[in-house]
């Protein structure tokens, strides 16, 4: 599907005269246990200690970054400090990902030390540039005024065990860019690099070998720690400190970004401690060029009103939201949307699929064979375009349950959150339940809209005396208007290959496990056991 996506609305603060950039290289930034790491200054010529944005990154301070980061943001009137992280592009240290409390709070130390810093201060940046302002924020201090994150979340637990199962091509890409950051052509060629070690169907903890042609510990400690993740994630989880933030914060995400629900959970957290976050989530995936320039956009213009009181650039409205299907941008007091009402979608015997009530039925069945996993087609992915494909090869096959609903009479908005409601037999106790919605057209074709997984274990859920389990899911949260003609879909399965994991079914260590075991599935969609979708529907 080819779309063209209307252009980014928001509005820029007034235009101001663009400066000239000087720039110091390799300033050394000391830590408490002696390593140095390095950082470079974008300084806009004229300007008598402007405020200060701090940036820290493991992709490197120079070339397209300090260009985007760097010098648009000087030419705006900020001096930028553009800080490598410990171990990456001169700074040194051995790289220790996720671990960047201690540094970045050394780094604000260094900072307020410095004869030029005018005791104003924002921090930027996406993902893992996002991430490592949240690991700070809390403790950074009252001269940060604003922060500016963008498809990120601060904490990358949940999204590397999504839904307790394991976001293998995600973190194996990730694995994979960093190992060779310093080449060329590392990014473009790290997703095939890693679908290709993620089919070879080795071990998981071979697979960093594969990919990145070396052992990576990162990987190896995200395999580990999979089945008690406190050990590891306890000092690399933010999550708990968000709402004690003070700095003004606005927040860009994409509906196919892989760090979509956990950003959502921040702001929402921000919300519960009395804060007044701003939320923006257009059609883009995580690594989309779209959403980078709406960032600088939205960042800058919030810069500029909470460091300069420059409020030209700011909207009457905190969430602004891209509602696909519509193809238009909507403003929002809040979220979820004020008017949003969960809407149960029952599957139906014979694989229907709509608001009324369960009927009578016996239960739907599918295996599951983990030498054959069932795989992905689209959903979010850390590199590559995620945006929707067409699903119908997929749901082909007989590892896929299909429930569809009827022709929609009317246009039909779903704006919130997304949930699933399953009720489940299995032959195993090991083994993973995954639902996705999709969209499908007058033509046939349907185009997946989100999706969730489950990751089930002996007793997780509880089973009642017929080994029947209630299993929740959660999926990515949607904007989406299904228009009148087109269909509702609902798939089940118990894979999503290589995007997650195969489950083997054995519970043998995530890492090493070989052994595999058929689940042999049923899926109850009777009175007693009413297994649903839930859609955030919004009356028009």
């Amino acid at each position: 599907m080819v779309t063209t996506w209307p252009s980014w609305p928001g509005r820029s603060a007034r235009p101001q005269t663009a400066h000239r950039v000087a720039v110091q290289r390799d300033l050394p930034v000391p830590m408490p246990d002696g390593v140095v790491l390095l950082a470079d200054r974008y300084v806009p010529r004229g300007a008598v200690r402007p405020p200060t944005i701090l940036i820290r990154s493991p992709y490197g301070r120079r070339g397209m970054f300090g260009l985007m980061y760097g010098r648009a943001f000087a030419r705006r009137g900020f001096q930028v400090v553009m800080q490598s992280c410990r171990g990456s592009f001169g700074s040194g240290g051995l790289p220790n990902p996720l671990d960047e409390h201690d540094d970045g709070l050394a780094t604000l130390t260094w900072l307020r030390g410095q004869p030029w810093y005018g005791g104003s201060l924002a921090m930027h940046g996406p993902s893992y540039l996002g991430y490592a302002q949240w690991a700070i924020a809390a403790e950074a201090g009252p001269d940060l005024k604003a922060m500016a994150t963008s498809v990120t979340a601060s904490q990358f637990r949940d999204a590397a065990y999504v839904g307790g199962a394991f976001a293998l091509e995600s973190s194996l890409i990730w694995t994979t860019l960093t190992a060779s950051i310093d080449s060329p052509f590392g990014a473009l060629t790290a997703p095939r690099r890693t679908r290709r070690a993620a089919l070879s169907g080795r071990p998981l903890a071979e697979l960093d070998v594969l990919s990145a042609g070396r052992a990576v510990p990162f990987f190896q400690d995200l395999l580990t720690h999979h089945a008690d993740p406190a050990a590891y994630w306890g000092r690399r989880d933010f999550s708990a400190s968000v709402g004690e933030v003070e700095a003004a914060v606005t927040m860009v995400g994409g509906w196919y970004d892989v760090f979509l629900p956990w950003q959502v959970k921040d702001y929402l957290a921000m919300r519960a401690a009395g804060r007044r976050p701003q939320l923006t989530i257009g059609p883009w995936y995580h690594a989309d060029v779209r959403q980078t320039r709406a960032a600088n956009a939205d960042a800058l213009s919030w810069f500029r009103a909470h460091l300069m009181g420059d409020l030209s650039g700011l909207r009457e409205q905190p969430v602004r939201l891209f509602v696909t299907g519509a193809d238009e941008w909507r403003d929002h007091p809040d979220w979820p949307v004020p008017g949003m009402r969960p809407q149960r979608w029952h599957l139906r015997p014979g694989g229907g699929l709509d608001p009324g009530g369960p009927e009578d039925s016996g239960p739907d069945r599918y295996r599951y064979d983990p030498a054959h996993p069932t795989p992905a087609l689209g959903g979010p992915v850390l590199l590559g375009n995620s945006e929707p494909r067409d699903n119908r090869r997929l749901e082909a096959r007989r590892d896929v349950l299909v429930y569809t609903g009827p022709e929609l009479r009317e246009d039909t908005e779903m704006i919130g959150p997304v949930s699933a409601e399953l009720y489940l037999r299995s032959s195993t106790g090991h083994t993973d339940v995954v639902v996705r919605v999709c969209d499908v057209h007058p033509g046939g074709a349907s185009y997946n809209v989100c999706e969730g997984v489950r990751r089930l274990t002996p007793g997780d859920p509880v089973p009642d005396a017929d080994g029947v389990r209630r299993v929740e899911v959660d999926l990515w949260p949607i904007g989406h208007r299904f228009r009148r003609g087109h269909r509702i879909r609902v798939h089940v399965a118990s894979g999503a290959y290589p995007r997650v994991a195969r489950n083997l079914g054995t519970g043998d260590p995530l890492g090493t496990g070989s052994a595999m075991v058929i689940a042999d599935q049923e899926v109850f969609h009777d009175p007693s056991r009413p297994s649903a979708v839930v859609l955030p529907l919004v009356p028009r």
